[in-house]
């Protein structure tokens, strides 16, 4: 497949690259197709949740297990079932990242993480139960100290 994007000129999305998200994204339910797109030569950590039903839409993801932080999201159970069985060998998830001007004040969404099967393709951006897990979780002193402890790669 072939979509044109706005951040990355036009890709080639192999089928099975697809992730589906039957109920679509928080505040964007008719955008359920979308890919993961990396920086192979920059081994960064962001991805980009690229949408394939809206080309111009992507947003930055991070892995929230980078971040050191014990993060261990607890949802209910019903939430998942649409996606399939979850294991800890075919399960992903990503939180989402936002990235102002001033870098230093960059933050994840810790309350509504992107749980994705790797086997299913099939994914739902979940809300989790823990009301105190916060929508704007400050990560640049987190991830300077993580590139810190690893020599400044």
């Amino acid at each position: 497949m072939g979509v044109k994007t706005r951040l990355f000129g036009e890709i080639a999305i192999e089928d099975e690259k697809i992730i589906t998200l039957p109920a679509g994204l928080i505040g964007f339910p008719d955008m359920k197709k979308f890919t993961l797109i990396f920086d192979e030569e920059k081994k960064g950590n962001i991805m980009w949740f690229q949408s394939l039903d809206e080309p111009q839409f992507a947003m930055p993801v991070l892995d929230p297990n980078l971040l050191d932080i014990g993060y261990n999201p607890v949802v209910n159970d019903e939430l998942l079932l649409p996606l399939g069985e979850l294991r800890e060998d075919n399960l992903f998830v990503l939180v989402t990242l936002t990235v102002p001007a001033d870098v230093k004040k960059m933050t994840v969404n810790l309350r509504a993480p992107l749980v994705i099967n790797t086997e299913t393709m099939l994914a739902g951006q979940i809300m989790v139960e823990d009301e105190d897990a916060p929508i704007r979780f400050p990560i640049y002193e987190v991830l300077k100290k993580a590139k810190e402890g690893k020599g400044g790669e």
